[in-house]
């Protein structure tokens, strides 16, 4: 009987979402950036080293960890100094060169949202400023980690507010700083703000359109850091940041999976995630997520909730996790199993 009110639920909610608030939910969609980093014609045009470089669109990021290999550290600065918005966006492409072709780009923007973003000291792995911007940024140092973890983040984050000062563990820095502070030495952390998320609560936010042009591009994502050598990962996903996790799961390589705060993974079950990493799930009692009727009708909706002993996730515990954006701060069972999970320490 829940479930057919559920389903009822939904329906009335897609009814409403088309027939009543289209032109409300319409006037936030959003257009999702997708393809090669801004700059690739005149790299692909470019013949600085007599040699044709590796297209950005469609070289994999083993052919262009292989084609930086064999490069001198001469030929990488003259492509960093050249072509920094492509070389810092470059899946495959050396961490470290990434980290100052993105360093370059920043101090050279006049945008006053990234003036954080361009702070000595930050590893800004990509930053790429079309549509609303996109930023992944690495907590420790992956060149050495044993461990590391990549954090997906919801709705209503990109370049300005991926660090923002107010509810700081809703937002992607945020949730991999408590993590990287709760692991032992031996762990990096990545927050991926990389893909181009819904902004507030419509049609985007219910639907899976921007979830799969998410999806590949995380799975391009963590395809470059296996190619340059950094372990098979640990990822985290938030709220919507969990369909884009489902929709790529069996690409991933993860070790591990661990959503909180899921609307659904668009899939029935664990099995239909068709991954071999272990699958987590958390929800606190007072997220309001818990509202969201887990079924899929008329294309709205992400299925079922990957906390239902059904769905065949493990249970993460969050009791001291509060509301929706509660589940990384500091003290709270949630963070402490997260810590774990991410350091193998489970089984």
């Amino acid at each position: 009987m829940r479930r057919f009110a559920r389903t009822l639920a939904a329906v009335a909610l897609a009814t409403t979402v088309v027939a009543g608030t289209a032109g409300w939910a319409s006037g936030n969609t959003q257009q999702a950036v997708t393809g090669p980093p801004p700059g690739s014609a005149s790299w692909r045009a470019d013949g600085v080293l007599g040699r044709e470089l590796p297209d950005p669109g469609s070289a994999t990021p083993e052919q262009v960890r292989l084609f930086f290999a064999g490069l001198g550290e001469r030929e990488r600065q003259v492509l960093l100094e050249r072509h920094p918005s492509v070389v810092g966006n470059l899946d495959g492409a050396p961490l470290e060169l990434r980290y100052r072709a993105n360093a370059r780009v920043l101090r050279a923007s006049h945008d006053s949202r990234l003036t954080r973003l361009a702070a000595p000291g930050r590893q800004i792995l990509a930053f790429d400023p079309r549509g609303r911007g996109q930023v992944a940024e690495v907590f420790g140092d992956l060149r050495s980690a044993r461990h590391v973890s990549v954090v997906v983040p919801g709705s209503d984050i990109d370049a300005g507010t991926f660090d923002r000062k107010n509810d700081v563990y809703g937002t992607p820095a945020g949730m991999a700083q408590s993590l990287y502070a709760e692991t032992g030495p031996g762990s990096a952390v990545i927050a991926w703000a990389g893909y181009t998320t819904p902004v507030g609560l419509g049609v985007d936010a219910a639907t899976g359109g921007l979830a799969e042009a998410g999806a590949g591009r995380l799975t391009r994502f963590t395809e470059g850091l296996a190619s340059d050598g950094v372990p098979s990962p640990v990822v985290f996903c938030h709220s919507y940041g969990s369909v884009v996790c489902g929709l790529a799961a069996s690409d991933l390589g993860a070790t591990d999976l661990v959503v909180l705060g899921s609307p659904g993974m668009r899939a029935d079950d664990v099995a239909g995630l068709h991954t071999g990493a272990r699958v987590w799930a958390a929800k606190d009692d007072t997220d309001w997520i818990d509202d969201v009727p887990h079924v899929r009708v008329a294309g709205l909706g992400h299925g079922a909730d990957p906390t239902d002993e059904a769905f065949g996730a493990r249970r993460v515990p969050a009791r001291d996790a509060k509301g929706h954006t509660g589940y990384f701060a500091p003290g709270t069972d949630s963070l402490r199993a997260f810590a774990a999970i991410a350091e193998g320490d489970v089984r």
